[in-house]
């Protein structure tokens, strides 16, 4: 298995990310508390296998030029440059998230999760919509 297979990877554990934080988010909502700290435990596991792989993946192979052209161009710059932007800012917004649950501290854990699960949503469906472009649609 070559590298190759890596972009493939990234957007199965970026989806599977997406998926278990909307199962956490319900399960929260229904007070299922061990439900929610797995499903969230599962989705910090999935983003960090993500974020290995995908790391691996751009030190061996650089970066993917995209190849769409007229308005699609635009419309997947925007969509990068949001993502990239709000996935630097996600891993210490997760870290400190999960640190808070952790520790019991679930009044300042609810505060910041409050923005941090919209962020790390947005960022994982925004990576398959991203691998979508660059590698499966023939533009």
């Amino acid at each position: 298995m070559g590298v190759t297979v890596l972009p493939t990877l990234n957007a199965i554990l970026n989806g599977t990310a997406a998926v278990l934080l909307a199962c956490g988010y319900a399960m929260i909502r229904r007070r299922r508390i061990g439900a929610h700290r797995a499903c969230m435990l599962a989705a910090f596991a999935a983003s960090m296998l993500f974020l290995t792989s995908y790391t691996v993946y751009h030190a061996r192979t650089g970066s993917h030029p995209f190849a769409g052209y007229g308005l699609v161009r635009p419309v997947y710059f925007s969509i990068l440059v949001s993502h990239v932007l709000l996935a630097v800012l996600i891993l210490p917004l997760a870290i400190v998230t999960l640190t808070r649950a952790l520790r019991a501290h679930y009044i300042r854990h609810r505060q910041i999760a409050r923005w941090t699960l919209p962020v790390w949503l947005y960022v994982s469906v925004t990576g398959v919509v991203i691998y979508v472009m660059l590698y499966r649609v023939a533009w």
